[in-house]
């Protein structure tokens, strides 16, 4: 049985086109405990839904990041915009990117939510008894 989710937010957020045409897109960004490296985030837009795994740190870090130096290096990016109060968020794929624009307090709320339940440094200590028994079960295997 799955668990739920320790923290949630529902980020309000548009989805920026080629042709600088805005399309509003609902981002849920969601965090267990028990898989403390990342936040899964499903942005829902008119006619579709797509779900991404990203880096909690990435996510922190771009928080922090600017569009000349942004954090992360492959599929997904952040950092905030000439205006803070504007975090932007580029997603790459296989089926073309995304870029999308969010407001910054909802993400740093979220952040704020999951760093109060396992600071970003300490993720490795809440999986080690998870690491544990996966080494035990393949030795046993």
């Amino acid at each position: 049985m799955t668990q739920p989710y320790d923290v949630v937010e529902v980020v309000a957020m548009q989805l920026i086109g080629s042709d600088a045409s805005v399309i509003p897109v609902s981002a849920e960004l969601s965090f267990r405990t028990s898989d403390p490296y990342t936040v899964r985030a499903v942005f829902t837009g008119p006619h579709t839904m797509s779900t991404w795994l990203i880096g909690r740190e990435l996510l922190a870090l771009g928080m922090h990041a600017t569009s000349e130096a942004p954090a992360g290096t492959g599929d997904v990016q952040v950092w905030r915009d000439e205006d803070p109060d504007y975090t932007l968020v580029s997603l790459s794929g296989v089926e073309g990117s995304a870029l999308l624009a969010a407001p910054s307090e909802p993400i740093v709320r979220f952040l704020a939510g999951t760093e109060a339940l396992v600071p970003i440094g300490t993720e490795s200590d809440r999986m080690e008894s998870e690491i544990t028994a996966l080494i035990a079960a393949l030795l046993t295997a």
